[in-house]
């Protein structure tokens, strides 16, 4: 089942995509797609629902983000084996943890801005794990029981706020839509291997991206039941696994995102975003 929300900011409606493509709206049956709604029965009753039964959404609407009252957003670092490679960093004995300000979040084609300043912008196409069931202490073996689906997030990152300016990388992680998440979340019954899913990132037309899920260092089993011995995971949180290579920041020589560029991201059976990439504005 593929989840999503529509309409303008702040005004989503519910939805489904049903067989064919179309979308379906749910709001006859849920408010929203909220954190109470990600637990297994509900998801159920959604999923026993005949989508030709439900109102069909018209064409051209915005398509927000997925999930309605992200609670916390919480980041791995490095856990590509190629991607540490190159960043000149060593592969990390345990997952390298951050977090991303909620006031990040925006829609999967809403627009990134280029922050006040900001000559390092960079991009990263991200498996994103969205939490169902409330996690604490959980065991590697248990940990997949706690997962309500999974999304494609862009963990957009200023370099030099991340790494030149001093203390913790949120800074460069957290400005205002450097977290795009969506179209859809997808729950876990759709994805045949989580270990050999398709990563891919384009700049203006440019591929920058091309990975796969295979070269992910910690799986996303350890990565629930690892985050959850140090803090509490409650459904509707959102954990970015991390990126494949070719982040701007690992090219010869780097390159960054400018206003008027255009990033199309996509991963295997959870669709495509895309962003246009504008300057800040007061």
């Amino acid at each position: 089942m593929k989840l999503l929300r529509y309409g303008p900011p702040g005004q989503e409606k519910p939805a489904l995509v049903a067989a064919d493509g179309s979308l379906r709206d749910l709001s006859l049956h849920v408010l929203d797609i909220s954190p109470r709604v990600l637990d297994p029965k509900a998801l159920d009753e959604l999923r026993a629902l005949d989508p030709a039964s439900l109102p069909k959404v018209e064409d051209g609407v915005r398509i927000g983000m997925p999930i309605a009252n992200i609670g916390k957003l919480i980041c791995v670092g490095l856990n590509y084996a190629d991607h540490a490679k190159e960043s000149n960093l060593p592969v990390p004995s345990e997952p390298v943890l951050f977090m991303k300000a909620t006031s990040a979040i925006c829609g999967p084609n809403d627009a990134v801005i280029i922050p006040r300043g900001s000559e390092k912008t960079d991009w990263e196409v991200e498996l994103g794990i969205v939490i169902g069931r409330k996690a604490q202490y959980v065991e590697r073996e248990q940990a997949l029981e706690h997962v309500a689906g999974y999304c494609i997030v862009n963990d957009v990152s200023e370099r030099a706020y991340q790494l030149e300016r001093g203390g913790t990388w949120d800074k460069g992680k957290g400005c205002d839509t450097f977290a795009p998440i969506g179209p859809w979340l997808v729950t876990p019954d759709e994805i045949s291997d989580l270990r050999n899913l398709d990563m891919h990132l384009s700049v203006n037309g440019e591929t920058r991206q091309n990975g796969n899920t295979r070269t992910m260092i910690f799986s996303i089993d350890e990565i629930v039941s690892y985050i959850s011995q140090f803090m509490t995971l409650n459904p509707g949180d959102v954990i970015c696994t991390g990126t494949p290579p070719g982040v701007g920041a690992g090219m010869k020589p780097p390159q960054f995102l400018k206003p008027g560029d255009r990033m199309r991201l996509s991963i295997s059976g959870l669709g495509e975003q895309c962003q246009d990439v504008v300057a800040w504005q007061r």
